[in-house]
């Protein structure tokens, strides 16, 4: 009796041995998961992993009008003139930013990088150059 006492502990010890070191893999799994990182750095020029993921979702691919971009992006600074921002319709004061930065393509180079309290493109990271060109031809009237 003892004999089979000892055999059916031995199993039982075996079996729950088993038991932590798959929750412990489970939990490890887990663990791994939920560190990973939620985005990544992709640098300017350098070819970026999952950009053209990225670029699909954004529009299936055909470029976005001026005046959708100046909508759904440009319009909460813009609209207000928020921070110094040139509102959308004054033809003045983007005349002169302008004619101080280089004509419309000047204009552009700073959307492209971030100017002042704008960050670069103006938090549309999904935007091409034509897309961004065209909002800030739409805003200015230039």
């Amino acid at each position: 009796m003892n004999l089979i006492r000892k055999i059916l502990a031995a199993q039982a010890a075996v079996l729950a041995l088993w038991a932590v070191s798959v929750q412990a893999a489970t939990n490890d799994d887990a663990i791994a998961k939920r560190l990973e990182p939620v985005g990544k750095v992709c640098v300017q020029g350098k070819e970026c992993e999952g950009v053209g993921a990225v670029a699909s979702a954004g529009g299936g691919g055909a470029p976005r009008s001026g005046e959708e971009i100046v909508g759904k992006v440009c319009t909460n600074c813009h609209g207000s003139g928020l921070l110094g921002a040139p509102k959308v319709g004054d033809k003045a004061d983007w005349g002169k930013r302008a004619k101080e930065q280089g004509g419309l393509d000047g204009l552009l180079a700073k959307a492209i990088s971030g100017i002042n309290a704008m960050p670069p493109k103006g938090t549309c990271a999904d935007c091409s150059d034509d897309e961004l060109k065209a909002a800030i031809h739409h805003m200015s009237g230039l």
